[in-house]
């Protein structure tokens, strides 16, 4: 990261574009969601697939992230689920989280493990029981735009939403009441969302070709 070198790579294996990767907790490995409808696995120093690539959604995966133990995969799709994916057999962990009614664009585990978050092109933001698959809180409604990226604060209480309304709107995870925001100020869509480690700031980037810190 320092020098801007290739460390490994390119990863080739998917036939159709990357839509988004993470590392695991432990650095080892890194997940990819692509729109071939797959989910890959691969050794983060050699590049070398560690897993069959995990079948099941019937969309492109637009977002994964790892379970905070590293034992659990979670993605996103077009095809409007969530589902919860074993890292040692590739195979589904927890039935599919079906609520949304439009592609599920982002997908966040909450810091403790038990939580997930969704936003979705139909607008909102769903909490699941990551055990169960369970609904548990939502659909948060009130951006006007589709949800693009949702993201948990560090001690999990809140999630924080960028949407294509242009705004960045905090909620209680448990309850789904808005505690701040909306957040206005950009000019076009907003694609992503982080908080700061304190949790005390969020990150947010737009098209509007700006980054703006709240």
């Amino acid at each position: 990261a320092k020098t801007g070198q290739l460390d490994a790579g390119p990863f080739e294996g998917h036939s159709n574009y990357v839509m988004s990767v993470a590392f695991s907790p432990d650095g080892r490995h890194i997940a990819s969601g692509s729109a071939d409808q797959t989910i890959r696995l691969w050794d983060a120093t050699t590049g070398e697939l560690v897993a069959a690539p995990f079948v099941g959604h019937s969309g492109s995966v637009q977002s994964i992230a790892f379970s905070p133990d590293g034992r659990r995969i979670v993605s996103g799709s077009d095809d409007e689920t969530v589902r919860v994916w074993r890292v040692t057999t590739g195979k589904h962990a927890v039935g599919t989280f079906k609520g949304h009614s439009g592609w599920v664009l982002s997908v966040a585990v909450s810091p403790d493990g038990r939580l997930i978050a969704s936003g979705s092109s139909d607008k909102t933001v769903c909490v699941w029981d990551a055990t169960t698959g369970r609904l548990v809180a939502g659909p948060f409604e009130g951006h006007s735009g589709q949800v693009q990226s949702v993201q948990f604060s560090p001690d999990g209480d809140h999630i924080a939403s960028g949407s294509h309304d242009k705004t960045i709107r905090v909620w209680d995870a448990r309850t789904g009441k808005l505690v701040a925001g909306p957040f206005e100020g950009h000019t076009e869509r907003v694609v992503s969302v982080a908080f700061s480690p304190d949790g005390h700031h969020i990150a947010s980037g737009s098209d509007d070709k700006t980054i703006r810190v709240w």
